[in-house]
């Protein structure tokens, strides 16, 4: 990685790039501090302490949404639209056939995600004010959540003001990250997210730092702690590159005075290749009720004590159900994105039209069968890894030092990784065509 960071800055386009992409990112990050007038940060930090999915979305935030500031919503309501897209190209045909239009649908596609955004911002915005803040049920003469007299006493004036304000900053979150993607290196939106993290993660540490003059024992705390992020990165990094390979070979064929094909090939299934989404997906339908009961105030305030109870992993006691059910969560949407994902027929078919097949399996439907056995193994065993992510490194970094248990989230781990080899194979990938280029010069 440093190697490669070495010979990108050597190349004068290269180096311009990552130098526009630093830019943006700290563009992102001055928005992350930008106070939105009337809304108290201390109440809504109460409020999401203890949720771990609004913990995790406050994460991928930079802090954004706990302090309740410009990028509040970061680029979560991009991540849903996106989802929520993937997921219809699979069951609407409209959509289907756009997916196969090249360009002209990929453009279309983008548009439809960007109108989704802005509709997520705007329904999240809303949910911030009366879930958090108490926008629609709270006390107009109390300030723990909203300063009323700045909007003339006017509840209906400051909803209004605020849901611009935050569906606003989620717009222009979503346009520094396709800049990126556009003009910088990698892929904007994961840019975003890793820089967020690491920014939630580094102000964590430094706090802790500044304990160490007085409490000198913090310093061995750290070093414990950092001991533990280094073995458990490296492990990430050993699990996310294996990969099964399944060798393809294709027949030789006789057109004309040219002999094509007669290649080998390879198949490469990661152990890995759902990435976070389950994870992601587990922990917001396992949040989500609990966010909707919440809205109820008072009048659901019991529901809301046996969810926290019995779903919320709380309660020491009841635990054992939290984890039971965000295990089953993420074993079932590690197959359901899998099928998204990897289409077993459609990959045989391939194969078959091109002249190939895989050693001692017949070509059409046995192979299919085959691919589909294979990916439904390699499936429970990521699943197995993601529920075990889900939990070791949460209780390793507690054991570590209770302060710093939440500095690296379960998810947040996995998706750090994940960018850093990403941008690793960008750098490298831009680094060679350029080298191509000159060549040919």
């Amino acid at each position: 990685m440093i190697e490669t960071l070495k010979n990108a800055f050597r190349n004068k386009d290269i180096r311009k790039k990552i130098f526009l992409t630093l830019l943006i990112l700290l563009i992102f990050r001055i928005g992350c501090y930008i106070p939105i007038p009337g809304l108290s940060r201390n109440f809504i930090e109460s409020q999401i302490e203890g949720n771990n999915f609004l913990q995790l979305m406050s994460s991928i935030t930079g802090g954004a949404l706990a302090s309740g500031t410009l990028f509040a919503l970061g680029i979560g309501p991009y991540i849903n639209a996106s989802i929520i897209v993937q997921l219809l190209t699979v069951g609407l045909p409209p959509l289907e056939r756009w997916s196969k239009q090249g360009e002209e649908g990929k453009k279309k596609i983008n548009t439809l995600t960007r109108i989704i955004t802005i509709v997520l911002a705007v329904v999240q915005s809303i949910g911030i004010i009366v879930n958090f803040a108490g926008g629609f049920t709270g006390d107009m003469s109390s300030t723990d959540s909203i300063k009323w007299d700045l909007f003339f006493n006017s509840r209906a004036l400051a909803v209004i003001y605020m849901t611009i304000v935050y569906t606003a900053g989620s717009v222009l979150v979503m346009w520094l990250g396709e800049r990126i993607t556009e003009y910088g290196i990698g892929n904007g939106i994961s840019m975003i997210i890793f820089i967020g993290i690491l920014s939630t993660a580094g102000e964590s540490v430094l706090d802790k730092i500044m304990e160490i003059g007085s409490n000198p024992e913090v310093l061995l705390e750290l070093a414990f702690f950092v001991v533990l992020v280094v073995v458990i990165f490296f492990l990430i990094v050993f699990v996310d590159l294996a990969e099964r390979k399944i060798p393809v070979q294709y027949a030789k064929q006789v057109r004309g005075t040219k002999m094509y094909g007669g290649q080998s090939s390879v198949i490469p299934m990661k152990i890995s290749g759902n990435g976070v989404m389950p994870l992601i997906f587990a922990f917001a339908i396992i949040s989500f009720p609990g966010m909707i009961i919440s809205l109820g105030g008072e009048a659901w305030s019991g529901a809301l004590t046996w969810w926290n109870t019995y779903f919320s992993g709380q309660d020491p006691t009841w635990g054992w159900i939290y984890i039971l059910v965000l295990t089953v969560l993420i074993f079932a949407f590690a197959f359901f994105y899998t099928q998204i994902q990897f289409n077993p027929e459609d990959v045989s078919k391939s194969i078959q039209q091109n002249g190939g097949f895989i050693q001692g399996i017949r070509p059409g439907k046995p192979t299919a069968l085959y691919l589909k056995k294979i990916s439904n193994r390699i499936t429970l065993f990521g699943a197995i890894y993601l529920t075990l992510i889900a939990f070791i490194p949460s209780m390793a970094f507690a054991w570590a030092s209770y302060d710093l248990v939440n500095v690296f989230s379960t998810t947040g781990i996995l998706i750090v990784v994940s960018v850093a080899l990403e941008i690793d194979k960008q750098l490298q990938s831009q680094i060679m065509m350029k080298n191509y280029k000159g060549f040919l010069k």
